[in-house]
């Protein structure tokens, strides 16, 4: 039987001063920033309101990746064209029924750039180009603009039916997934663990952390368990205007390729409005920990709904018992 020595605490400073804890079996990173990835490209539709106070449709951009509105009619080349784009963007690109953005740079959600869209017959379409707000391994870029002026057009239909069947079809998916998860031994647990009910589940108690960083107060607390491993994550929301939401959960073995592992995730409650208190759990299997070496140590991330990095913990491969 082996058992868990107690190592010197290291501090550094990071974004918004992150404490830097390492311990045989915990590594916490507090809220230190998100670096996005691009993940696939998307295809959208907008359909354009004729009401005059509607606000401007949104396009999101990413930088060094082109983005292509698609348009029912030819453009204006001459009188078509974008507000401050210098230094931002590539040149406007206006042709046939294409108009080509491409920006240099990450945008963030409060940089709006207006694009005015003059057609050949002299009908104008304006456009906000900006950026999604920014989370962990999800930066949404659009990749295709498909812009209609009527919804009774029949490419609009047809656009519209397709979205629909990829609706129906994520949200069958999404049913799936949610079945195999109520018959799940591994989410079982960790539902036992995130509603308090410790003593109920198979796991021995190895670490406990107490943290407070800014405007959240964490006890983390690591089990070991009969070929699986869990964390539970005590979170107290101090700050005084919004609540705290979970944003991606992600576990991996090595952080540089972040090839994810599976595991099963339960929070109670959904969201923890300011001055509340909320449970995180995550239980994973040995498979979790096996690759070709054998098992190995696997990092899990947690992200705030924002896109800030909430806490990193590392799990020894020994608490696989």
């Amino acid at each position: 039987m082996w058992s868990f020595a107690t190592c010197p605490v290291r501090l550094c400073r990071s974004m918004r001063h992150p404490l830097l804890f390492r311990f045989p079996l915990l590594l916490v990173l507090v809220a230190s920033e998100a670096i996005p990835e691009v993940c696939e490209p998307t295809e959208r539709t907008l359909i354009l309101s004729e009401h005059p106070r509607s606000e401007a449709p949104k396009v999101y951009v990413g930088g060094r990746t082109a983005t292509v509105l698609r348009l029912e009619k030819d453009c204006d080349p001459e009188r078509t064209n974008m507000l401050g784009w210098k230094g931002h963007f590539e040149p406007l690109i206006c042709h046939d029924r294409f108009v080509l953005l491409y920006p240099l740079r990450d945008l963030t959600p409060s940089d709006r750039f207006l694009l005015q869209v003059t057609l050949k017959d002299g009908t104008e379409l304006p456009f906000i180009v900006t950026a999604r707000q920014q989370s962990y391994g999800n930066r949404q870029v659009d990749q295709q603009v498909n812009v209609f002026e009527s919804r009774e057009g029949y490419d609009s239909v047809l656009a519209a039916m397709y979205r629909a069947l990829d609706d129906a079809r994520e949200l069958r998916e999404k049913n799936e997934r949610y079945q195999k998860e109520e018959n799940s031994v591994d989410h079982a647990y960790a539902t036992l663990l995130a509603n308090g009910a410790v003593k109920a589940a198979p796991f021995r108690l190895e670490k406990t952390i107490t943290l407070k960083e800014g405007d959240t107060h964490m006890v983390i607390k690591l089990f070991s368990g009969k070929g699986k491993a869990a964390v539970l994550v005590n979170l107290t929301n101090t700050y005084s205007n919004e609540p705290w939401t979970l944003g991606e959960t992600r576990l991996s073995a090595d952080l540089s390729s972040r090839t994810a592992r599976a595991f099963a995730l339960r929070m109670n409650p959904s969201e923890i409005i300011p001055g509340a208190s909320g449970s995180l759990a995550v239980v994973a299997d040995k498979s979790a920990f096996v690759s070709q070496e054998g098992l190995v140590d696997l990092t899990l991330e947690i992200f705030r709904g924002d896109g800030l990095q909430q806490v990193a913990i590392l799990l020894d491969r020994r608490l696989i018992r």
